[in-house]
């Protein structure tokens, strides 16, 4: 694995430590992170505390220099939440629960709090 790789992968990961930390202080459990299947990746599995699960995308950047973290979220890439969403949700045994997709938007600052943009609903 090259090194570019490797530091985008910490990149992601602390992105999505953060966001796990950010949900976490509002009351959110996560319940699963990085869940896999052959379509895809979700980032972040949550429940609130009303019971909504929450299905997390977490875009990370170190910069704007490629654009906003969430212009990153295609049409396509859209669709492929919502399925991977419903496959969780089936694999879990859960299908007929309310849910949601989320987004949050990572930005990251040296010597600094990473900068959270959290957008609920967006699907």
């Amino acid at each position: 694995m090259q090194k570019r790789e490797v530091r985008n992968q910490q990149i992601g990961r602390y992105g999505e430590d953060a966001v796990a930390l950010y949900l976490a202080n509002r009351g959110a459990e996560v319940i699963d992170r990085n869940w896999r299947i052959k379509e895809g990746e979700i980032d972040i599995v949550a429940r609130n505390q009303s019971g909504l699960f929450l299905f997390v995308e977490v875009k990370t950047r170190s910069s704007l220099a490629f654009g906003h973290p969430l212009e990153s979220i295609t049409p396509q890439k859209a669709g492929r939440l919502q399925r991977l969403a419903l496959a969780w949700l089936a694999t879990h045994r859960a299908l007929g629960c309310e849910y949601r997709i989320d987004c949050a938007a990572v930005l990251l600052h040296i010597n600094s709090e990473p900068q959270i943009d959290y957008r609920a609903g967006v699907l």
